[in-house]
């Protein structure tokens, strides 16, 4: 025999993508290869028959599956005969997709329970189209069997069976388009049908376009690794502060098998240095249908913008990976902690935590639970409109822990919840995400109430849901210089001119001139809050004075402040300097009844001030001659006050008492008018006029009759020396450092001026390119 015989079966299993054998040809190309040549009308009708001849093989197929789409079934490719001599194929048989019987693997079935068990879909059906190819190189139809042992699926769903579904090049292009522009498949869909008319004019599923859009981004995904590789490797070249690390190693890389990978530029981690006390890690853009996997880690900057420390790739989101992230990042960061981190709610993310950040305060996205609330109770939402409202008031204006407990309690109850599990999981972990629960802990936030969404801010408007790796990076970059444009026009704007001043209030001038003009701005609010403050003294135990602070009119709202009088030291029961870092309103209404007119200098974190970046240290209390003396001074103001006070209080209790008390003033009062005249200011600005007259050696002070009070004066005469000399240096310190600001001021001021030239022509252009049009 010269022809051999090959039996074989091409068909999908449900869910499966388009056959290959199933060929893009629309009507007009199909007519062009018939031998025959037919008009539009006798085409629409035509029928299979024998001796009908076909240019290719392929031209066969098509008319067969447009025929089989005309009449209401689907085909398949069935068998073929091939030839001896060269193996080419000269015989094939397209069948309907029901011809023949499921072929049951009794091995694959006999030892395990089948839960999902697949439709049958043979039944037997003899429908067949043969063709086989002459010696003039044309197909011929050589058997053809109409009839079919089953219903035809009418006109309006013939679109659904599977040989009629088939993605056209243009619709591939315009899925391909939507899909970069950040449309799911869905919404894809939605524009299919409008473009085409109808469902039925498409010619495909939405899952078939689900399954192309993944197949589509699978095959592009190493390829963009090696991408992602060669940037990162580049970078690396460029500059020896930039990190990178693959989970796994170099040879994970060299391999292009797509893996977790971490970096961070020069930039983040200088940044790090001067502001990573508090750390949002953001896992948001993973939460999208096409599930990018980049995770930023961010913090605030002195300005309160956020600012970045170092980037992510994701694939595998277990709980190993996150370990190897946050231990990695934690390397680039020179293993320096921080203080507080805030992540998504998630489970697997809360036990890395607590495994690298042991320490650290961890805290849910408050804006994450609320997001998770529309998901998990939109059947509440759908049945009471007004509950999404309270759920907020609810978690955000509770000013302490019992007000929360409370006002949560008959949300519950007003709405029947108390026995929703999502909402009992979440009051669980109310701790870490309810901000009453967290005002001890620092996250450098101005209140309590600001949103806690420094997480995927940094890059909004730049990289999103949609972004693919080809993308990506120019996207990146143009964040990043965004973002560094901001904070060079932030520290122009806090540099280039003071701020207006709205007290007469000497702590409001000083911190002027070193906080940032969004921290100075958010201290103002609070300074001038005061005026509508009371405090009221309730305690003194000595060292401690509790006050009692209240707005005027409204006794029912107290709030406590502890103040140390010695250390100059308070605590309010609001928290917000341990929530933000700057002082509230009620520890400034203490301030301002104990007349302490300077802000104390460890109230004045450099983190928010101008110098936050430079090596200028102010929170030490000596940085400053003129905060030092002020400060100095208060103290020892405060602290003479309070014991005299005391001593007045148990001088009046008799008449002896008052007596001796009266005697004691005096000779005390000769003693402090002998030390002044002649041990002179100096003793005093170094404290030593209250330790001597603790010790009770003011008279050794005053004696000036024997040689070792001569050595005295003689050793103090030189101090004064020295500390003149000191202040001169200083005093020319500082000209030069008003001359370097002004310098600066000059050259920021030139740039500014250019870059507003700059725009003036880019506008001028704009307006005459658009009149030339």
């Amino acid at each position: 025999m010269e022809n051999q015989v090959l039996n074989f079966d091409i068909e999908l299993g449900p869910g499966g993508t388009i056959s290959d054998d199933a060929i893009e040809i629309d009507e007009n190309e199909l007519a062009e290869t018939f031998t025959t040549s037919f008009s539009e009308g006798e085409f629409q009708e035509i029928e299979p028959y024998e001796g009908m001849e076909f240019e290719s093989e392929e031209a066969a197929k098509a008319f067969y599956n447009s025929y089989a789409r005309r009449i209401g079934f689907s085909t398949r490719v069935s068998s073929s005969r091939r030839s001896r001599k060269d193996g080419a194929i000269i015989q094939r048989s397209f069948v309907c997709a029901k011809e023949g019987f499921r072929n049951l693997n009794e091995k694959r079935t006999k030892d395990r329970e089948i839960k999902r068990p697949r439709m049958i879909t043979r039944v037997g059906c003899k429908a067949m189209l043969s063709v086989k190819i002459r010696e003039c190189g044309k197909w011929v139809v050589s058997g053809f069997v109409k009839e079919h042992n089953h219903e035809l699926v009418p006109p309006d769903q013939v679109h659904r069976l599977r040989s009629h579904r088939q993605i056209s090049g243009a619709a591939k292009t315009l899925i391909d388009t939507l899909q970069a522009a950040g449309l799911g498949p869905r919404r894809i869909m939605s524009a299919l049908i409008k473009e085409y008319g109808g469902i039925s004019k498409v010619g495909f599923t939405e899952v078939d376009c689900r399954n192309y859009m993944r197949n589509n981004k699978q095959r592009s995904s190493e390829g963009d690794f090696r991408v992602l590789t060669d940037y990162l490797k580049q970078c690396a070249a460029e500059s020896s502060e930039f990190y990178y690390a693959f989970q796994g190693g170099e040879a994970a890389a060299d391999c292009c098998s797509i893996g977790n990978v971490f970096w961070a530029d020069g930039r983040c981690r200088m940044n790090y240095g001067y502001f990573g006390d508090t750390v949002s890690f953001d896992t948001t853009f993973r939460s999208n249908r096409y599930r990018l996997p980049f995770v930023p880690f961010t913090g605030v900057n002195h300005h309160g913008h956020p600012v970045l420390f170092g980037c992510a790739f994701l694939i595998n989101e277990s709980e190993s990976s996150f370990v190897w992230l946050f231990n990695t990042w934690l390397d680039a960061m020179s293993r320096k902690r921080p203080l507080s981190i805030t992540t998504d709610y998630d489970d697997t993310i809360r036990s890395a935590v607590m495994q690298v950040f042991p320490d650290a305060r961890h805290r849910f996205c408050k804006w994450h639970m609320f997001k998770k609330c529309q998901e998990k109770l939109s059947h509440v939402l759908l049945q009471y409109p007004g509950f999404e409202a309270e759920f907020h008031k609810c978690v955000n204006l509770p000013e302490s822990v019992d007000e929360f407990e409370a006002c949560w309690l008959s949300l519950l109850d007003r709405y029947g919840l108390r026995d929703n599990e999502w909402l009992q999981s979440i009051y669980s972990d109310r701790r870490q995400w309810v901000p009453v629960y967290l005002t001890d802990a620092f996250f450098a936030e101005m209140s309590t109430t600001q949103r806690s969404d420094s997480m995927n801010s940094y890059f909004d408007g730049y990289v999103n849901a949609s972004t693919g790796f080809n993308q990506f990076f120019k996207l990146y970059e143009k964040a990043l210089e965004s973002r560094n444009e901001k904070e060079v026009k932030a520290d122009f704007e806090t540099m280039s001119s003071p701020p207006v001043l709205k007290t007469p209030s000497p702590m409001e001038k000083q911190v002027s001139s070193l906080y940032t003009r969004k921290t100075f701005t958010r201290f103002q609010d609070e300074l001038v809050g005061t005026l509508t403050f009371m405090a009221t003294k309730t305690d003194d135990d000595g060292d401690v004075i509790t006050y009692q602070v209240a707005k005027y009119g409204e006794d029912h709202k107290v709030f406590w402040v502890r103040f140390n009088v010695l250390q100059m030291r308070a605590a309010c029961s609001c928290q917000m300097f341990e929530f933000s870092g700057l002082l509230c309103r009620h520890v400034l209404a203490v301030f301002r009844v104990t007349n302490i007119l300077t802000l104390p200098a460890h109230y004045i974190l450099k983190r928010w001030t101008i110098n936050a970046k430079s090596s200028v240290l102010l929170d030490n209390q000596h940085s400053v001659a003129a905060t030092s003396y002020l400060e100095s001074h208060t103290v020892r103001y405060n602290t003479l006050r309070h014991e005299a006070f005391k001593f007045v209080d148990e001088g009046v209790s008799s008449s002896e008492t008052y007596d001796v008390a009266m005697n004691a003033i005096q000779e005390a009062a000769e003693k402090v008018a002998q030390a002044l005249k002649y041990a002179g200011r100096s003793s005093m600005a170094n404290g030593h006029v209250k330790d001597s007259a603790k010790d009770g050696n003011l008279g050794t002070i005053a004696s000036h009759s024997n040689g070792e009070s001569l050595n005295e004066q003689v050793a103090e005469d030189h101090m004064d020396q020295k500390i003149r000399e000191l202040s001169e240096e200083l005093e020319s310190a500082n000209r030069k450092c008003e001359t370097y600001r002004a310098n600066l001021l000059s050259v920021l001021k030139e740039i500014e001026d250019h870059k507003q030239q700059l725009a003036v022509k880019v506008h001028t252009m704009k307006l005459s390119l658009k009149d030339a049009i």
